[in-house]
């Protein structure tokens, strides 16, 4: 007996809410009996990622190494280059970028969290790896375990640091981290001789280097710029003038690494350039860097949408006829900014195809023209063929910068976000 539900006639149904039993074909009518082939778990494992979902980043190894060696050839020695991988390597893959900076000349790593190092350790990275500010006091015993310097900048953090080293025999190596007018994280310029007197008594506390970060390094106006540096350059001489080695210092973010090099000093911190990206845009002079990141995807759907129809959530975009609207599995969960809803192009048979429609959390659609135009072959787009979502293209501007701008934001954001929802594949 049917019911009535909503208005609308429903059926009541006798599967149950269990996968075996709504899979299963024993209460079907009798058949003939036949061979049943049983699922092989190994041949379900090698189902690669590319093939469960079509959709997927691909690493290139040799940018990462280029943008390594090209910012290396600016340096000179013995100055250092630290690899910043933190947030998982601006979304690229902590160890396997960790891997290819230091194969290519890097010799720190920088990382923002404590789990971050600790991956690092795991994956058998042995280089100095320094955490770019403090973790909580309760988690001192995980850096001195996974040997993680810590930015010190609290006297009850160093001492917490300090008792635990102690405690088990070990040495408490830090850097001390200065503000000089950030005013995010630091001791004060101008409080760090004090700071070191505080706590220098302790016997396992070892000073290894210090350090500032420049909030408008890639700024064209440099007041600011040349303010910090001027308070880094004194507190440093004020720290030797009191009797303390500084170790290593280093303030050098991408876009003070290529525009200043006289505060190159023992080390300089290579981010968002190590990625391919620069972070000021003259930098384009004095370096050439190639992105690393590049995503991709498949066609899972093609339609012929009529002429006015709407695509996607609050049809925004209405189809304006002659046209294929091809649907690829990525959209907002996996990081395709859906800001950017009908404002990028793909990348496809080497054409630019705008993208159309609200992006979806989990797809997304664009549209391909029918048209006949002379010289040119009119596209036949199918289900499997491949689409470049960003990355460098030679005919059309996909890329990640264009993003960035598009979504008023930088293209550190844009990279971080692509989701490990998808595969990333190591070239």
């Amino acid at each position: 007996m049917s019911q009535i539900i909503n208005g609308f006639t429903g059926f009541n149904r006798s599967v149950q809410d269990d996968p075996e039993v709504m899979f299963s074909r024993a209460n079907e009518d009798a058949e003939e009996p036949r061979e049943v082939l049983p699922f092989n778990e190994e041949e379900l494992e090698a189902i690669g990622p590319t093939d469960r979902r079509w959709s997927w980043l691909e690493i290139d190894r040799s940018a990462i190494q280029h943008n390594v060696q090209a910012t290396k050839r600016l340096l000179k020695p013995p100055t250092r280059l630290m690899a910043i991988v933190k947030a998982d390597a601006y979304g690229h893959g902590a160890v396997e970028v960790a891997k290819t900076a230091t194969a290519a000349g890097a010799t720190f790593l920088g990382v923002a969290t404590i789990d971050e190092g600790i991956e690092l350790r795991r994956a058998g990275l042995t280089q100095p790896i320094l955490m770019l500010s403090q973790p909580p006091e309760e988690a001192v015993a995980l850096l001195l375990y996974y040997r993680i310097m810590p930015a010190i900048y609290t006297h009850e953090f160093a001492m917490a640091y300090a008792e635990c080293a102690d405690l088990h025999g070990m040495m408490a190596p830090f850097h001390l981290s200065i503000n000089t007018g950030m005013n995010r994280i630091g001791v004060r310029h101008d409080e760090a001789v004090s700071f070191l007197r505080q706590v220098s008594f302790h016997r396992a506390l070892r000073l290894e280097g210090c350090l500032t970060h420049f909030a408008t390094a890639d700024s064209t106006e440099t007041l600011d710029w040349e303010r910090q540096m001027r308070r880094f350059w004194d507190c440093m001489a004020s720290i030797e003038a009191a009797g303390f080695d500084p170790g290593i210092v280093h303030c050098d973010n991408s876009a003070s690494i290529y525009r200043y090099p006289k505060t190159h000093f023992d080390m300089v911190r290579l981010g968002i350039s190590l990625y391919g990206y620069h972070a000021a845009p003259d930098t384009r002079n004095y370096v050439e860097l190639k992105p690393a990141m590049s995503v991709h995807a498949r066609i899972t759907n093609v339609a012929s949408v009529p002429m006015s129809e709407g695509v996607s959530y609050g049809m925004n975009y209405r189809s304006p006829g002659n046209v294929k609207i091809c649907t690829v599995p990525l959209g907002y969960c996996d990081g395709l900014i859906r800001l950017l809803s009908g404002k990028i192009d793909f990348a496809y048979n080497d054409r630019a195809v705008h993208q159309v429609g609200n992006i979806c959390m989990d797809q997304c659609m664009f549209e391909v023209d029918m048209r006949s135009h002379p010289g040119r072959k009119t596209p036949d787009p199918r289900i499997g063929d491949e689409v470049l979502i960003a990355g460098v293209h030679p005919n059309v501007d996909c890329s990640v910068e264009t993003m960035a701008k598009l979504a008023c934001t930088i293209e550190h954001e844009v990279t971080i976000g692509f989701s490990h929802r998808m595969a990333r594949i190591y070239k």
